[in-house]
């Protein structure tokens, strides 16, 4: 998964990010969260960063700590949603949108898949195109395909 970093706001969980550059998820992290905390080993937020890790290496439906989750109103519907579905299940783009009860919204279901800030605790990864296949994923595709394989789903290459 390359480096996995984590942000907290006083609220909670703020951001998780796979492999990104530490310059570009500080500008990243100071642009949307000005007064989150960087998690960079300090044993303050070490629950944080291992709970997130165990999540990957052992995904589960359910995170057990509080989430600080910023965006829009349609973005908070949608990413509830993918929280709903179970480790080594996918659901395509159109059918998350039924879910929401906004069938035509397709395109903005992918738009707040890729405006996620909570890399694995919301898991986009498990939206795929309603053929099968893997598209679009902010933290690579490579990325995208090893998660669904961890967790036992065969999404179409």
């Amino acid at each position: 998964m390359g480096d996995v970093r984590v942000a907290v706001s006083p609220a909670g969980l703020c951001a998780v990010a796979l492999g990104m550059p530490d310059d570009a998820w500080r500008a990243d992290l100071r642009r949307r969260f000005p007064r989150a905390a960087l998690a960079d080993g300090q044993d303050t937020h070490r629950a944080w960063a291992d709970a997130v890790a165990a999540l990957i290496e052992v995904p589960a439906q359910d995170f057990a700590l509080p989430l600080d989750l910023r965006g829009t109103a349609f973005q908070q519907r949608v990413w509830a949603v993918l929280r709903t579905i179970p480790p080594g299940q996918t659901l395509g783009y159109g059918e998350v949108a039924r879910r929401l009860g906004a069938p035509r919204a397709t395109r903005a279901v992918a738009q707040a898949c890729g405006a996620n800030p909570l890399a694995v605790v919301i898991p986009c990864h498990r939206v795929i195109a309603s053929d099968g296949r893997l598209t679009g994923y902010r933290w690579g595709l490579e990325r995208k395909r090893a998660l669904l394989q961890r967790e036992g789903a065969q999404p179409r290459a």
